[in-house]
């Protein structure tokens, strides 16, 4: 997938850097394509809600972006608070949630949330932010904002499935699978991997999603493969079209008494002061 490297794109607000996200921050309307593309068939979710049940509780949904996520919480949670970065996408979360009287939507970045101590009962944050080494400022806060007992969802893909997998290792050839996971299990959480389906309306937006998510010649290659995986040729265009994408779902819950060892993010890997580049594309 597209990212732009910290050293040159990142950037600092309030004296802490922010990386941009290198697909909804420019392509907003493709990436709500891509959003309603995702996961059809609700696997991450079915295996978030078996992990943790938002029913009644207060929820964080972290680089929430433009909001897609956070009705869905609304429906069972008893209040839900976004938090996102980049103005233009605050202001349009705002309005997408409007409506709905337990949904707040505040700027903020993961690195210093704009809430107090044990707020939360869940913290979600679905391909934002937390990609590996380098996290652990965002990981520090959301323990810290998190209550007794309350858990941290991270949703991020797993590059080291097919084909989706592939393709952005090809954009992404220092990025590390199993580095990553170990990172997180050293950080003390379970992973679990799932398979979804991305479903698209036709060839046109399964284009303009795969564009915006791999460099120009990585995209070229998904595209012809994908329609070869569903057997559309070049001129067609109206069929629904399908691709598989796998995801990791880590789960950590924070302890309601002694802290287990290895647990706290400010263990052995935090404390080091250690931060390795983590650059791994963004998704909501």
């Amino acid at each position: 997938m597209r990212w732009f490297p910290r050293a040159v794109s990142s950037f600092r607000r309030g004296g802490e850097e922010v990386l941009p996200s290198p697909n909804i921050w420019y392509y907003q309307k493709a990436y709500e394509v891509e959003n309603r593309a995702q996961d059809v068939d609700d696997e991450i979710w079915r295996v978030l809600a078996g992990r943790r049940d938002w029913s009644g509780a207060d929820v964080l949904d972290l680089g929430c972006g433009d909001g897609f996520h956070l009705p869905r919480f609304a429906e069972t949670a008893r209040s839900v608070l976004g938090i996102e970065p980049h103005e233009p996408l605050v202001r349009d979360a705002r309005r997408r949630v409007g409506e709905l009287p337990n949904v707040e939507v505040r700027q903020g970045r993961a690195q210093r949330l704009p809430v107090p101590d044990e707020a939360f009962d869940v913290v979600h944050a679905r391909t934002a932010y937390f990609f590996g080494p380098g996290c652990e400022p965002g990981l520090r806060e959301a323990e810290r904002v998190l209550r007794p007992g309350g858990t941290l969802m991270i949703v991020d893909l797993d590059v080291a499935t097919e084909p989706y997998g592939r393709w952005m290792r090809l954009d992404l050839p220092h990025y590390d699978p199993p580095g990553v996971e170990k990172f997180f299990a050293r950080q003390g959480f379970d992973c679990r991997k799932v398979m979804t389906r991305w479903l698209f309306e036709d060839a046109a937006a399964m284009e303009a999603v795969l564009k915006i998510e791999f460099s120009a010649p990585v995209a070229a290659k998904a595209i012809a493969e994908v329609r070869r995986l569903n057997e559309v040729s070049s001129g067609a265009g109206e069929n629904r079209m399908t691709l598989p994408v796998g995801y990791r779902v880590h789960t950590r819950t924070k302890p309601t008494g002694l802290v287990v060892p290895g647990h706290s993010v400010s263990s052995a890997d935090a404390s080091s002061g250690a931060v390795a580049s983590s650059a791994s594309p963004r998704m909501p």
